[in-house]
C-alpha cells in the first residue's frame, strides 16, 4: 500500500512537468539561439581591448554583454512577432516561428520582446549610471532599432535598410560604446574592431535573408537580398566575410596576436563554398548557425590576442 501511494506521489506531475519542459523548449527555439553567439561578440572584443587600453572593469563588462545578449533576444522576438501578425512568416524554409506556427499567441510573443527588452534596459540602466546618463539615449535607440527591424507601419528590415541597421548597432555601437564605458575614450583600434564585428554580424542577416529570398519575394517583405537579387547577395555574403580579416590587420599593428584570428579562415572558407554552391533554403541554416559562430570564434580569439599581447608585449 505505501509503495503504491510513493508511486503515485511520484509519477503524478510527470505530464506538468513534461509540458513545462516542452513550453521552454519552444521558448527557447524562438529566442532563435543560433543567432545568440554572434550578440555577445561586440562586448567581448570591446571589453578585450579596454583592457588593452589599461582600463577594464569586469562589472561593466559583464553588464554590457547582457545587455546585448536581451536586446538580441528582444529583437528576435520582436521579429517573430511582426512578421507573425503580417502572415510573412507562414511559408519559410528556416525553424518554426511561434506566432506563424502558432506555438505562441501574437500577444505572449509580444510580451516577451517587451519583458526582454525591458531587461535590457535594467542592466543598461545600470550601466548609465556607473559611467555616463546621456548613454541612456544610445540605449533607446538600440531599442527601437531591434524593434522597428520588422514592427511598425513601415519596418525599415522590409525597405533593405536591415543590414545598415544591424552593423551600425549592433556591430559599431556595442563594440565601441563597450569600450567607451570603461576608457571614456574612443580609438582606431576600438572603430576597426567595429567594423569587423558589424561586417560578420550582418553576414549572419545577409546569410538569414538568403535562405528566405524566395519566401521573402513572395510575402513582398523586400529585404537587401530581395533587391539584390541572389547572385549578388552570395557575392556580398563572401565581401562580409572576408573583409574583416584585412580591417583586423590593423588591429594586429597595435597587438599582433590578434594574428591568431587567421586560424577561423578555414572554417569560413567552408561557409564561403557552401554559399557559393548555390545552396538554397533549409540548405543554409548550417551557413546561418555557422557564421553566427564565425562571429564568436573571431570575437574570443581577438581578444585572446589582444590581451595576451597585452601582457606579453604591454602593447
Amino acid at each position: 500500500m505505501r509503495n503504491d501511494v510513493l508511486t503515485s506521489l511520484s509519477f503524478r506531475n510527470v505530464p506538468d512537468t513534461m509540458a513545462l519542459f516542452e513550453k521552454a523548449h519552444i521558448w527557447i527555439e524562438g529566442s532563435r539561439p543560433r543567432t545568440l553567439p554572434a550578440s555577445v561578440g561586440p562586448a567581448i572584443l570591446g571589453g578585450s581591448l579596454a583592457f588593452g587600453a589599461g582600463s577594464f572593469s569586469p562589472l561593466k563588462e559583464i553588464l554590457a554583454i547582457l545587455v546585448a545578449l536581451f536586446l538580441q533576444i528582444g529583437t528576435n522576438y520582436a521579429n517573430d512577432y511582426a512578421d507573425g501578425v503580417r502572415g510573412t512568416d507562414e511559408e519559410r524554409s528556416g525553424p518554426r516561428r511561434l506566432v506563424a506556427s502558432k506555438a505562441a499567441s501574437p500577444f505572449q510573443v509580444k510580451m516577451a520582446a517587451f519583458i526582454s527588452f525591458g531587461v535590457a534596459c535594467i542592466f543598461g540602466l545600470t550601466l548609465v549610471v556607473l559611467s555616463h546618463w546621456w548613454l541612456i539615449f544610445v540605449g533607446v535607440l538600440s531599442v527601437l532599432a531591434g524593434w522597428y527591424y520588422t514592427g511598425g507601419k513601415r519596418p525599415y528590415g522590409y525597405l533593405g535598410f536591415g543590414e545598415l541597421f544591424t552593423f551600425v548597432f549592433f556591430g559599431l555601437v556595442e563594440t565601441i560604446f563597450t569600450f567607451y564605458v570603461q576608457t571614456n575614450a574612443v580609438s582606431l583600434d576600438v572603430v576597426a574592431a567595429g567594423v569587423v564585428e558589424g561586417m560578420l554580424i550582418t553576414a549572419v542577416l545577409v546569410a538569414n535573408n538568403l535562405r528566405d529570398i524566395q519566401t521573402d519575394q513572395t510575402s513582398n517583405k523586400m529585404t537587401l537580398a530581395v533587391r539584390m537579387g541572389e547572385s549578388r547577395t552570395r557575392r556580398f555574403y563572401e565581401v562580409l566575410m572576408i573583409v574583416p580579416y584585412l580591417v583586423g590587420g590593423l588591429i594586429a599593428l597595435s597587438f599582433p596576436l590578434v594574428l591568431i584570428t587567421l586560424a577561423t579562415v578555414v572554417p569560413t572558407y567552408g561557409l564561403i563554398k557552401l554559399v557559393r554552391a548555390k545552396s538554397v533554403g533549409r540548405e543554409l541554416i548550417p551557413v546561418l548557425g555557422g557564421t553566427s559562430k564565425m562571429v564568436l570564434y573571431n570575437s574570443v580569439l581577438m581578444s585572446l590576442g589582444i590581451i595576451v599581447s597585452k601582457v606579453l608585449f604591454n602593447s
